[in-house]
């Protein structure tokens, strides 16, 4: 897996550029956003890294020009701006996650890990137009489910829901994330409404003596998942 990192702040670049090869990825690492962009343009990345601002052309915008070109590979903006409307606007310039600096290297490289096997999942699933968990599967398109003999006909939202679980199996995924997911572009609800959801969505995909898969995290948020430890 090739990254792509750029942070003009070396003290973090260069040890996280060390931690991630270690973890076997290949990175190419630099300090400014027009090297960054020009390197992002040309390479063929599995991830990039970018911090918010930068020198020459920040993070937001060499995301935002990748996303008109129609190019899909994910983001991970690393960045002190920490306010809603900040991640927000993250988002909808076309991140995929967001890490709000300091942070813990171990949250880091799950996250990374979490990218990675949702670009493959969506990969994936761009071509069978199907997503398989344990003994469940979603049709993307139909907005169904089946688990055993069972057909699951599943809402917009549920259906949405659903697939960003099963693409972020065993990764805890918080309120705010689900919030910011399902409703991107629009105004959002209030807090209670994912826990409506959630319960929505458990009546369908886990009857009676059929294994949970979707784990509450209390205080924090949600796991998904046949074998998940809390």
């Amino acid at each position: 897996m090739k990254i792509l990192l750029v942070d003009d702040e070396v003290e973090l670049t260069d040890p996280l550029s060390r931690l991630l090869t270690r973890e076997g990825y290949s990175v190419n690492a630099t300090y400014d956003g027009t090297s960054g962009s020009t390197l992002a343009q040309s390479g063929s990345y599995d991830l990039l890294i970018l911090d918010w601002m930068l020198p020459g052309k920040t993070g937001l915008e060499i995301c935002q020009e990748l996303r008109c070109q129609g190019k899909t590979t994910p983001v991970l903006f690393l960045t002190a701006k920490d306010t809603l409307d900040d991640r927000v606007q993250g988002l909808d310039a076309g991140a995929d996650d967001y890490l709000v600096k300091p942070f813990e290297l171990r949250e880091l490289l799950a996250r990374v890990r979490a990218l990675l096997r949702r670009a493959g999942a969506e990969s994936h699933s761009n071509i069978t137009g199907k997503l398989v968990v344990a003994d469940l599967e979603l049709d993307i398109e139909n907005q169904i489910a089946y688990r055993h003999t069972r057909i699951i006909e599943l809402s917009q939202k549920e259906s949405q829901l659903l697939q960003y679980f099963m693409e972020n199996t065993g990764q805890l995924l918080t309120h705010s994330q689900i919030l910011l997911h399902l409703w991107q572009n629009e105004e959002q609800p209030s807090s209670n409404v994912i826990a409506a959801l959630i319960r929505l969505l458990r009546r369908k995909v886990e009857v009676m003596g059929e294994t949970p898969l979707i784990h509450t995290v209390y205080g924090k948020g949600y796991r998904f998942g046949s074998a998940v430890s809390e």
